[in-house]
């Protein structure tokens, strides 16, 4: 008689709450094997890419408003909760959407790993994983609706240690992409050094997430100008590194973006869905589309709406569509279009979610204007060449580096804020772009031309888990003076003169340094935005509130 075992299925990652809506959320796992999973009532068959395995749970009939706990099973075996787990984490739940409720929004940006994956004294706590302690000691009617990480939420091009010792047993690190990550494979490690940490895994299958990608996710710099795709393209090691970057951020963040529409719409997810096979060659197609320029137009669309009853989210990927080859755009005129159309309808408050920053410190906002002006070759192609040099050394990319793009972005706001864009005419109470990227937090209020009904806000917070070096935190702090404003626009004018700004902007708090995470609240005509800082590393990460302010 013969005996064989059958091996059990693990859960690899996962389980992450991602869309809900009143009566309908999906939820993504990664397994170790093909394998049937079952959440509730919803069963899916796992997907192949690249040898890893993953499926995208649609649950649906739930009653708006209600919490309800699940759990995940793989092939009919319990795998969620864990076993082995601290008493003290409660279930996951599934909280569907109650238009009649206040909404609870958190946001960062710029994760570094988790604290274990790191170990260096330098980096305090990790803010998310002390929201997630918060929560756990919290009645669950104060969680937050959503989670929105606005970028950096793997860091591609610093990897640490022991993603580097992990390369150096699979590749030689001294050739190529040396010890940055190469290809989807090695993506795959990065999220399961960031997303396995015990207090982190059970507040992303807790609280729904949106995501956008920024350019750690990818490169520093990514597609800062023409000429950097042109010098990275040239690389031999370029090509499977873009290709494993979008493919990867379509697998782990992009998909759980999109509502069941959405997915149902989309024929790429369909086909990897139920293609059968290993769906990698699919994904490579798209991820090479995605990233190719043509017609004024990118070859993917990754920005996204949500609406959380009377609360519209709306986050632009001001990354991956920017358009370089001719006009210089953040995004083509096709993504430009399909935004406006976005904001038409009637709600009380727009959240317009982009990594980079829109609003900068107004020093700063003039150099990246004066940059692109000598970058374009108005004052000649040597002093063009050495701006563009300046222009990546200093990360001069911001909206404000993009000129036409920004005053498009001010004018569609502006817009919104009078009412032109709802149904009855009727203004918004509040337009707030929420952003990171820039390892500080600041909140700053927006004054536009013509006016605008609605209050209109700059929210940036960044990093989640990074540190900040001490000559960008005396930078950022100068930048925000009047003086510094006044001594930039008056040097910068001897080489080249560049317009002020539409819009005119100043700080109600800021600049603050620490890995934080802000929360902003909705309720009716009424706004209040909330920042806490994570303490020293410790074994109990915990949050300590910063700012509390009332916006409108």
């Amino acid at each position: 008689m013969g005996w064989y075992t059958c091996r059990v299925t693990r859960l690899l990652l996962g389980p992450l709450l991602r869309h809900v809506g009143p009566t309908d959320a999906t939820i993504w796992v990664e397994t170790d094997q093909p394998a049937q999973v079952r959440i509730l009532d919803a069963v899916e068959q796992t997907w192949t890419v690249a040898g890893h395995h993953y499926a995208l749970v649609q649950i649906t009939g739930l009653t708006p408003g209600t919490t309800t706990a699940y759990e995940v099973e793989l092939d009919g075996d319990r795998v969620w909760p864990p076993a082995r787990t601290d008493r003290d984490r409660p279930a996951s739940v599934i909280r569907t959407v109650d238009e009649s409720r206040p909404v609870t929004i958190a946001f960062g940006s710029c994760r570094y790993a988790s604290s274990a994956a790191v170990r260096d004294p330098r980096y305090d706590a990790d803010a998310l994983a002390g929201l997630s302690r918060r929560l756990i000691e919290q009645d669950p009617q104060q969680w937050p609706q959503a989670l929105i990480l606005l970028g950096d939420q793997v860091y591609a091009d610093e990897t640490t240690s022991g993603t580097q010792d992990k390369i150096r047993q699979r590749r030689d690190i001294t050739t190529g992409a040396k010890e940055q990550v190469a290809d989807f494979e090695e993506y795959t490690w990065l999220y399961h050094e960031s997303w396995t940490d015990p207090d982190v895994r059970w507040l992303l299958s807790t609280v729904p997430s949106s995501m956008i990608f920024d350019d750690h996710d990818v490169r520093d710099d990514w597609n800062t100008s023409q000429s950097w795709r042109q010098d990275m393209a040239a690389q031999p090691w370029w090509h499977e590194r873009i290709v494993g970057a979008l493919s990867s951020y379509w697998v782990y963040q992009h998909l759980g973006n999109l509502g069941p529409r959405e997915l149902a719409d989309n024929e790429l997810y369909q086909r990897v869905r139920t293609g059968g096979g290993d769906a990698e060659p699919l994904l490579r197609a798209f991820a090479e589309a995605a990233d190719a320029e043509a017609d004024g137009a990118k070859g993917a669309r990754w920005s996204y709406r949500r609406d959380f009853g009377p609360v519209r989210l709306l986050v632009i990927d001001s990354r991956c569509g920017r358009v370089l080859d001719g006009r210089r755009g953040m995004v083509g005129e096709r993504e430009m279009d399909w935004i406006t159309e976005q904001v038409d309808g009637d709600y009380r408050h727009l959240l317009i979610g982009t990594s980079l920053p829109w609003l900068m410190a107004p020093a700063l906002h003039d150099i990246e204007a004066w940059n692109e002006v000598l970058c374009a070759g108005r004052r000649g192609r040597l002093l063009a060449a050495a701006s563009e040099k300046l222009r990546r050394a200093a990360d001069l990319e911001h909206w404000a580096s993009f000129g036409a793009s920004f005053e498009k972005l001010a004018a569609l706001i502006g817009a919104v804020g009078r009412g032109e864009h709802a149904g009855g005419g009727t203004a918004p109470d509040t337009v707030c772009v929420l952003s990171g990227d820039v390892h500080h937090a600041y909140i700053a209020s927006a004054t536009l031309p013509g006016g605008t009904r609605s209050a209109v806000y700059q929210l940036t917070c960044s990093p989640l888990h990074n540190r900040v070096p001490p000559a960008m935190k005396l930078a950022f702090r100068a930048g925000w003076s009047s003086v510094a404003e006044r001594s930039v626009r008056t040097l910068i004018g001897t080489i080249a003169r560049i317009p002020r700004p539409p819009v005119r902007w100043h700080r109600l708090a800021g600049p603050l340094f620490g890995n934080d995470v802000m929360s902003l609240t909705l309720d009716g005509s009424r706004a209040s935005i909330r920042l806490d800082q994570a303490g020293p590393d410790g074994e109990q990460p915990s949050l300590r509130e910063i700012v509390r302010m009332r916006l409108a």
